[in-house]
């Protein structure tokens, strides 16, 4: 059975879950591929700490990053297992109706796409729209 195909241990899904800065990451990752620059900007965290966190979800298997010359993208992971998937579904659910959450998809929608923004790296790559996942 390849990793892929295993069910995700809900331990490590509910220790990933447990934290509120990777929690409003993958709020920013649900239906986007981003850039970790992006990140960086709208939480007002550290790139390391950052970095950190995106480490532990990608351990956990509900993200997947992706490098494009020097720039990093990170996006989620649909995963088979029908348990996790739920679990993680009804949490993005959740999330996008929370205030802060919604304020980093404000900030995320005003800093991809303001013209000019120039707190961003120089020519960072625009946020990517997923398809939908099917639930």
């Amino acid at each position: 059975m390849s990793r892929r195909e295993r069910p995700l241990p809900l331990d490590l899904l509910f220790r990933a879950l447990a934290d509120r800065t990777r929690l409003r990451l993958l709020n920013l990752i649900a239906d986007k591929e981003i850039c970790v620059c992006y990140f960086v900007q709208i939480l007002k965290m550290s790139q390391p700490k950052i970095s950190r966190h995106l480490a532990y979800l990608r351990r956990a298997g509900v993200v997947a990053a992706r490098r494009q010359g020097r720039w990093m993208h990170y996006r989620l992971v649909a995963t088979s297992d029908p348990v996790a998937s739920a679990i993680l579904n009804e949490t993005l659910l959740h999330l996008r109706q929370t205030p802060i959450m919604q304020a980093d998809l404000a900030k995320l929608e005003t800093s991809c796409c303001s013209p000019g923004s120039s707190r961003l790296p120089r020519q960072a790559p625009q946020p990517v729209v997923l398809p939908a996942v099917a639930q």
